[in-house]
């Protein structure tokens, strides 16, 4: 998962107290966000001020040009095609049929998350969406297997917009990150410039608050 920021330096500053997160440069600008020296993220400057600020949550292919197809033939839309980062793997933006973007990732180097589901780190993806069964059949048919197969234990989830958000939302996949106190969690959101966007509701997955960084990124923290 990436954040797109108009500055990297000040997402550093927010989320390295937030989560405890230290960096190193990655490719070009582009920082990776540590979680005690395993990869949690990273956080990567927007080249157009046009586009959103925003976290995407990428889902692993062995084969991102393949990917691309069935997202077409599933009703979805390749936005940003298939892109070799140096070694470090291929990178593309796609939504799915009720317009939701999400990201793939064809590793190289890069394998992706060293750590998710601890305090500090990814935890789930909860897809906010105004048709659950077109959704259902649209990731079902894509990653079956990883969603719905013998033993699938996927992070991911979905629910009507309208369960959180003004009917007018978009559909949108939101990044969740765990933490230990909901309440230290939001207070500190609020101490280092950012917002409370809805708070804390109870779900099936824990008690959810959803939140905004300092540059207007949403994001939302999970307790367990």
């Amino acid at each position: 998962m990436d954040a797109q920021l108009p500055d990297v330096e000040a997402g550093k500053r927010f989320y390295g107290e937030l989560f405890g997160w230290s960096f190193e440069d990655a490719y070009g600008s582009s920082v990776w966000a540590r979680l005690d020296g395993r990869p949690a993220a990273a956080l990567v400057p927007k080249t157009d001020g046009r586009m959103p600020t925003v976290w995407t949550v990428y889902f692993a292919t062995p084969d991102a040009d393949a990917f691309t197809r069935r997202i077409l033939a599933a009703g979805g839309q390749v936005v940003t095609a298939p892109t070799a980062l140096e070694d470090l793997g291929t990178a593309a933006l796609a939504t799915d049929s009720e317009g939701a973007v999400f990201g793939l990732w064809q590793p190289g180097r890069h394998r992706g998350f060293g750590v998710r589901r601890e305090p500090g780190s990814f935890v789930w993806a909860q897809l906010y969406t105004r048709d659950i069964s077109a959704a259902n059949t649209f990731y079902g048919t894509l990653f079956h297997d990883a969603l719905f197969g013998a033993g699938a234990e996927p992070d991911f989830g979905r629910a009507e917009v309208t369960e959180v958000f003004p009917a007018e939302m978009p559909p949108h996949v939101l990044a969740h990150f765990r933490v230990t106190g909901l309440g230290d969690a939001l207070g500190a959101v609020q101490r280092l410039g950012g917002r409370v966007q809805a708070p804390p509701f109870e779900t099936s997955y824990g008690a959810v608050a959803v939140v905004t960084d300092n540059q207007g990124a949403s994001f939302a923290l999970l307790q367990r």
